[in-house]
């Protein structure tokens, strides 16, 4: 392409490292997209398709959306099996002389959504990697926004295909191109098949006297997960081994005319066997049963072993009573702990994590009054009270979504921090004195001081006062003029500004400093 300018030879060059995906390229306040990208996600997204260059022989076409809004956009790219490469701005625009430097931060894929809009509470987010080798088959699956990641191997095609069925992945990646065969039957439970023929050597959490074939499974299916999520993923549990021959054989046909987990007609889960039998209270609880019955028992002592456990409960009304009200202020904290460990928690999911732990010595007093052996195993759960003390002496009950805004820690918590807020709120009550003030001095009793975020503070005198009103009397100086109105400054309210302001920013910039490192802390609990 002739004459591409800087900006449009960065963009190429990034696209052509990530040709698999759409591109979110950052510009300002956007995530642009160009060419074929433009043109699929405008019609996919139902967004305006516009031209770069438009006055140019050979205009490029480009869409884009609000980089604030982008997660629902993003969501549905995924819900229609794409893959997003996010990249971003790394320096900032008005601190840097030339092209800004940009790089992927992450690619989300439909098997690798974190993010809480993205993903059912009640189902797990599977991405699966298999890989043949010799007369054998390996196979591996994770979801990473819990950190559950287990591991098998078996001898036939048939196996493969019904544990593929069962863990029913969002994405599969595997390590060669599939037969035309294999690859449309698989696509009968799902349309994201990736193929990466570049298995690192870099080493992860599995014993290497373990069967090789699950070795190498793995380690693909991690290093896919490293490759687009670029950041720690510590809450990724040790590989749990399984063997398929341990649970009863289903496959695709059968467990579509069951209709156990999904109704055959509308595709949902009402009318099917976990509907009817889903009176569990935790999004944790929900994805247990529904593994329970995607992997049916068939050994008689384990499936004993679990009813003994049920009729433990049956024979306890008011325990199990007792448990289900406590059950029902503990939160998804499996996806909490992943969100700690992925960076993007929030101040409102530690106020979940909190009123869930704080539930830990209440269920562990209540399981000790039942006799079943198995469930004294419960013995083993940690109460985190220090854990539960700093979350108690940090954040607010209420804070906002967002961490950057500040109003996120209780007063007490940090002096410097406390100073600045005193500060900002000494300010503001200066203010309304002020503006009483004036407005016994001028005599307008509509006078009012405002602020915005390009001006500042003004004080507001609308044209129906203005008559016989001079402003260099009062110490005014005009600062805007609007149609109905006058904005004027005095060098007291500015030099109050400078303060009040000073104190603000600098009170959400500690805030967010001290957010990020209590994650850091939360994150030593993982």
């Amino acid at each position: 392409m002739s004459n591409v300018t800087p900006m449009m030879q960065q963009y190429l060059k990034i696209k052509s490292e990530y040709d698999d995906c759409l591109l979110f390229f950052r510009l300002g306040d956007f995530y642009e997209m160009f060419f074929e990208d433009a043109k699929e996600a405008s019609r996919v997204l139902e967004i305006t398709l516009t031209k770069r260059d438009a006055k140019k022989e050979d205009p490029i076409p480009m869409c884009g959306v609000p980089y604030h809004s982008a997660d629902s956009y993003i969501e549905t790219l995924i819900n229609n099996g794409y893959k997003v490469a996010i990249c971003e701005q790394m320096e900032d625009p008005k601190q840097t002389k030339g092209m800004v430097k940009r790089e992927v931060v992450r690619i989300v894929t439909p098997g690798t959504v974190m993010d809480q809009g993205g993903v059912d509470e009640k189902q797990n987010n599977y991405i699966l990697s298999f890989i043949k080798q010799g007369q054998e088959y390996a196979l591996s699956y994770c979801d990473i926004s819990t950190g559950e990641l287990k591991a098998t191997h078996f001898k036939d095609e048939a196996t493969l295909l019904n544990e593929i069925t069962t863990i029913n992945p969002n994405e599969i990646v595997v390590n060669e191109t599939l037969s035309e065969n294999m690859q449309r039957q698989i696509n009968m439970i799902t349309e994201t098949i990736t193929v990466r023929e570049d298995i690192s050597n870099q080493s992860f959490s599995v014993n290497n006297n373990e069967h090789e074939g699950m070795y190498q499974s793995t380690q693909l299916l991690l290093d896919y997960i490293h490759h687009t999520q670029k950041r720690d993923l510590s809450h990724l549990e040790e590989v749990q081994h399984y063997a398929a021959i341990d649970f009863m054989k289903m496959d695709f046909y059968a467990k579509r005319n069951l209709e156990l987990t999904e109704s055959i007609r509308l595709k949902s889960k009402k009318g099917t066997l976990l509907w009817l039998m889903d009176e569990t209270k935790t999004p944790m609880g929900a994805r247990r049963l529904k593994q329970w019955i995607d992997r049916p028992l068939i050994y008689k002592q384990q499936i004993e072993e679990r009813l003994n456990i049920v009729d433990e409960f049956i024979n306890h009304f008011i325990e199990r009573d007792t448990l289900r009200n406590d059950l029902n202020q503990v939160y998804d904290i499996e996806r909490l702990v992943g969100r700690v460990s992925y960076g993007n928690v929030n101040a409102r999911d530690l106020i979940q994590l909190k009123h869930s732990i704080s539930e830990i010595p209440n269920i562990k007093q209540l399981l000790s009054q039942l006799e079943s052996d198995k469930i004294t195993q419960f013995d083993e759960l940690e109460p985190l009270d220090d854990l539960l003390e700093v979350l108690e002496n940090s954040l607010v009950e209420e804070p906002p979504i967002s961490v950057k805004d500040g109003g996120l820690f209780k007063t007490g918590f940090n002096q410097q921090l406390d100073e600045y807020l005193e500060a900002s709120r000494n300010g503001k009550s200066w203010l309304a004195e002020l503006q009483a003030r004036e407005r016994e001095r001028t005599g307008i009793k509509s006078l009012k001081i405002s602020f915005n975020k390009v001006f500042g503070y003004f004080i507001e005198i609308t044209r129906a006062n203005l008559q016989g009103f001079e402003p260099s009397e009062f110490g005014y100086n005009r600062k805007q003029t609007l149609s109905n109105a006058e904005r004027f400054i005095t060098d007291e309210l500015k030099e109050k500004e400078d303060i009040i302001l000073g104190a603000e920013d600098k009170a959400i910039e500690l805030e967010y400093q001290l957010f990020v490192k209590l994650r850091e802390h939360i994150k030593s609990y993982t």
